[in-house]
């Protein structure tokens, strides 16, 4: 029975040992060997490894995938304009030299995020006290993210990191002077709005000067085709009235006469004493001249 239980210790032991020079390699993560606390070998491959057993030899984990770094705290950053902004920022970066990343913050990657912040935090101050606020609101966004990871690279190389991209979350004003900001772009936008409206205003009275001016041309253009054409007719009218009136006197007397009816009694509420033997009355009182015919018989 203890020939048995010894050898039963003996496999677990044996086991034990061989357990603890297999380790395995997932393809998210470095595996960094060390031999008596120096870095022997740093293996990227996943799959099963094996290793001298501990003491001898220990094994340390790196997360290889990218890591994201978010801006602490804003703090205000001064333009070239000496306005203040606060921006908010992160950085995407990754370990590509374990042997450098360990050498310079050790195996806690928190450890290198604090030692990054403030030299991200720099760069970009560098970046925006060159450029205005609105070409940090619009324009020049994109150059001042470029030039800081420009700025990062040297850094990244000793700190064993690779930058994989920055990007700018949020740029607005102080608390300080955001309300002041606010007033003078209201102020500049009703001045605007007022210079519009005035040039609308004078372009408008230009439009209705013009359309005037066209409206009392083409009104006297057509007055004076009509009394031409009027003039014409008259003329016309005149001729016709003379050769008719010339063929037959007596018509034409007769004719005027009743021109002088249609105008005197016009409307039927005028009231005309004359007497009825007068010249005025002499197309009505027949051929004869005489006396107003009699009124028929009933």
């Amino acid at each position: 029975m203890n020939r048995i239980g010894t050898i039963v210790v003996g496999v677990l032991l044996a086991i034990v040992v061989i357990a603890s020079t297999l380790f395995v390699v997932d393809q998210r993560q470095f595996a960094v060997v060390y031999a008596l606390g120096e870095i022997k070998e740093v293996i990227s491959e996943p799959g099963l490894k094996w290793k001298l057993p501990a003491p001898l030899q220990n094994v340390v984990m790196l997360d290889r995938r990218t890591q994201t770094l978010d801006s602490p705290e804003s703090k205000p950053i001064f333009t070239a304009e000496k306005k203040s902004l606060v921006i908010d920022w992160l950085l995407k970066w990754r370990i590509t030299d374990p042997k450098q990343f360990i050498r310079n913050n050790g195996v806690d990657i928190r450890n290198a995020e604090s030692r990054l912040t403030p030299i991200v935090q720099a760069a970009l101050n560098e970046e925006v006290t060159k450029r205005t606020v609105g070409a940090m609101l619009s324009t020049e966004r994109e150059k001042v993210m470029q030039g800081v990871i420009k700025r990062l690279s040297d850094d990244a190389k000793s700190f064993g990191i690779q930058i994989v991209d920055v990007r700018i979350k949020r740029v607005d004003f102080s608390a300080n002077i955001t309300e002041s900001v606010y007033r003078r772009m209201e102020s500049e936008r009703k001045r605007v709005a007022n210079e519009l409206r005035s040039q609308g205003a004078a372009e408008g009275e230009k439009i209705r000067a013009d359309a005037d001016r066209q409206r009392e041309v083409i009104v006297a253009e057509a007055y004076r085709d009509a009394q031409k054409l009027k003039g014409e007719g008259d003329a016309k009218a005149s001729a016709l009235y003379a050769e008719s009136f010339g063929k037959d006197p007596q018509f034409a007397q007769f004719y005027r006469s009743l021109e002088a009816y249609r105008s005197a009694f016009r409307n039927k509420t005028d009231v005309m004493v004359v007497d009825p033997s007068s010249d005025f009355f002499r197309a009505m009182r027949g051929s004869g001249g005489g006396a107003a015919p009699a009124a028929p018989r009933k």
